[in-house]
């Protein structure tokens, strides 16, 4: 049997920060994942500002990620046809990238293996053989069984560690998240696509279009459309081709643009102030997408699986070895006074971008003068946190002003 303080399910980037911010800690930690990395993930592949600054933190660094692309301007077109350029602040470090996730997040696990962490990859979680009031054994394929302190469940929105554990909720059967997420790469794209792109189509609302820019004159076009109870989906693979055909779509593109490889869709999960985010008493934490943690409002989901993973290592560092309680109480508490606040925040402003007059209002104002339009992009871009303005606990002097990501560099 392996023993170790930690063993994290899941080598994304939520298990990856969880992972390496309790090595740094002096906890022996095993990670196991059921694939093998470098993996594709689908995703928009966009990094705001919070995420950044979370990777940074981490110890990541941008030339190691071979698809890393800056991104200095943020174009947006509101239904009426507007588009307004809002610019990301100059010589303040890095506020948006774009990387794919088949590069970060295999980058991100060196980072883990560097800091010491025992990465298992190719080694799927088989099941939950014993859960104690002071430890947790798990069964791992091909491994012999892991027992540890704590577990960190950050295997996705269909964890399987917490299926294992029975503690999915009645509501899980046929859960498909609160968004649909579709994305292609094309290659061979025009200058404008160089920039990051953001389309509100009216038919889309409150979902938008993307072009968010890679390296080598590539780009990862996509859409995505909120799940709403009561109304009919729309079949996204069918109407993939109409919304590529689009004028001002296919004028960023460029007339030389084509698709690299097959299309894929996802679900996201965007319900963290919903979910129980704690199981076997305190001894097991989810995160990232096992804990529903993506932004309601845009789909976005790194920063967040990031947030919440070094939330989970560090409540378990501050509780140690046997106050498994005191360590899940602190994780449900700094996730219900931010992340969850933020989510509900970020919703409320979700339904008010369900209708072109609110998206054409927005962007209206938002683009009004060069100091709204760089501030726009700083909040839509989660320089700061959506609902910061009403989470007092978390004011800071230069909280609205505050340099980017590998400012130094």
């Amino acid at each position: 049997m392996t023993t170790a303080d930690v063993v994290v399910v899941g080598g994304g980037p939520a298990g990856s920060a969880a992972a390496i911010t309790l090595a740094r800690a002096g906890r022996d930690v095993v990670l196991v994942d059921k694939a093998r990395f470098p993996r594709d993930k689908c995703c928009g592949d966009g990094l705001t500002a919070g995420a950044l600054r979370r990777l940074e933190a981490l110890g990541l660094r941008p030339d190691a990620v071979a698809s890393w692309e800056r991104v200095d301007d943020v174009m947006v077109r509101s239904p009426s046809g507007r588009t307004v350029d809002f610019p990301m602040p100059r010589g303040q470090g890095v506020f948006a990238a774009v990387a794919r996730r088949v590069d970060l997040d295999a980058a991100l696990l060196d980072v883990a293996r560097a800091a010491g962490v025992k990465v298992h990859d190719g080694h799927a979680l088989s099941g939950v053989e014993q859960v104690g009031h002071d430890s947790i054994t798990l069964s791992v394929d091909g491994l012999d069984a892991v027992a540890a302190r704590y577990a960190i469940g950050a295997d996705g929105m269909w964890s399987p560690l917490r299926k294992a554990l029975g503690a999915a909720g009645p509501d899980e059967s046929g859960y498909l998240g609160e968004w649909h997420a579709f994305r292609q790469y094309f290659s061979n794209v025009g200058d404008k696509a160089r920039d990051l792109w953001v389309w509100f189509d009216a038919d889309l609302l409150p979902g938008y279009a993307w072009s968010f820019p890679l390296p080598g004159g590539r780009a990862n076009v996509g859409y995505g459309i909120p799940r709403i109870a009561g109304s009919p989906t729309k079949s996204m693979k069918e109407q993939w081709p109409e919304v590529l055909a689009r004028p001002h779509i296919r004028d960023v593109l460029g007339p030389s643009a084509e698709p690299e490889a097959p299309h894929k869709a996802w679900p996201i999960p965007a319900r963290v102030e919903r979910t129980p985010i704690t199981a076997a008493h305190g001894r097991v934490l989810f995160v990232g997408d096992a804990a529903r943690a993506c932004d309601p409002m845009t789909g976005e989901g790194i920063g967040q699986a990031l947030e919440t993973g070094m939330v989970a290592a560090e409540a378990i560092a501050a509780a140690g070895a046997f106050d498994a309680l005191g360590a899940a109480r602190r994780f449900e508490r700094v996730v219900e006074h931010s992340l969850a606040v933020d989510n509900k925040f970020a919703a409320l402003l979700s339904r008010a971008l369900s209708h072109r007059k609110g998206v054409r209002g927005a962007v209206r104002i938002a683009g009004a003068s060069s100091w709204t339009r760089r501030n726009f992009a700083r909040w839509l871009f989660e320089d700061y946190p959506r609902a910061l303005l009403l989470t007092p606990h978390r004011w800071h002097r230069g909280m609205l002003t505050g340099a980017g990501a590998f400012a130094g560099d």
